[in-house]
């Protein structure tokens, strides 16, 4: 089967997602989801979509160091840059995973975390099946979701402004990552896969960036809308520049500061 373009994330995409994006966007919420992790004290914990490893970094450094954590990924170039974040001796191990598939036994982990990756999943009531089947009784499941894009200000100029270079069927990446957040439809799949005592909590948080003129690398060059961008002929440094100039005028040049919010949902397996 084609896997969709918007889920390809290879190339030159993992290095400006973790320099351009990281900082601003990631790194904020993954300092959240690892303290909510930790307070689990889990002792065999599954990442699935680590991205470039930076959940994985927070949470390899606050859990104890016999703690087994095992990081997946589908797309092997953000795997490949999440490795060489971590030396040898670390107590970590890797793996290229379907999230909606994953290759482990049934009860095999007492916690399984993601952050903003189950958006990216075609079949999202798989990735709850099998979140639930390889959990053990009375562990957990953390993910996150962005809330919607119009509660995202970086996501809504993005999406617009590079919308505008096309006259016919512009990039449809930024709908992904922002089209999860309905309360009732996610809690209707976990309850579904066998999940109990669900709760969601609302994470609002500065987006800060050093400069409107690098998040914009980020946010046209750090995720597949790039390669909707070449395969179309459109001058990327036209649409970069686009992107930093809406981004200045909205949250300023140097330094960028603005807001976004997500969803941290936690589930039970019962």
């Amino acid at each position: 089967m084609k896997r969709d373009p918007n889920v390809i994330f290879e190339g030159s995409i993992p290095a400006n997602y973790d320099r351009y994006l990281g900082p601003a966007l990631f790194e904020p919420f993954a300092k959240d989801m690892a303290a909510r992790l930790k307070d689990e004290q889990p002792k065999n914990v599954l990442e699935i979509a680590c991205g470039t490893g930076i959940l994985t970094r927070r949470l390899r450094d606050s859990l104890a160091p016999a703690v087994r954590l095992v990081a997946t990924d589908l797309n092997p170039g953000m795997l490949a840059f999440a490795q060489s974040k971590f030396s040898a001796n670390e107590n970590l191990e890797w793996q290229e995973a379907d999230a909606g598939a994953l290759p482990f036994d049934d009860g095999l982990f007492d916690a399984v975390v993601c952050q903003f990756g189950v958006m990216f999943v075609p079949d999202k009531e798989s990735v709850m099946r099998e979140c639930y089947r390889i959990l053990s009784s009375g562990s957990v499941f953390l993910f996150s979701v962005w809330d919607s894009i119009e509660r995202n200000p970086f996501g809504q100029i993005a999406h617009k402004t590079i919308a505008s270079f096309f006259e016919h069927d512009p990039p449809s990446f930024y709908e992904l990552p922002f089209g999860f957040y309905d309360a009732d439809l996610i809690r209707g799949l976990l309850e579904r896969a066998g999940f109990k005592a669900i709760e969601a909590s609302l994470v609002r948080l500065p987006c800060l960036s050093s400069s409107a003129a690098e998040f914009a690398i980020g946010l046209v060059c750090g995720n597949p809308v790039s390669t909707a961008i070449q395969e179309r002929d459109v001058e990327m440094d036209d649409v970069i520049r686009a992107v930093t100039r809406e981004i200045a005028q909205s949250c300023g040049a140097t330094p960028v500061e603005s807001t976004m919010q997500a969803f941290v949902w936690r589930a039970v397996h019962e």
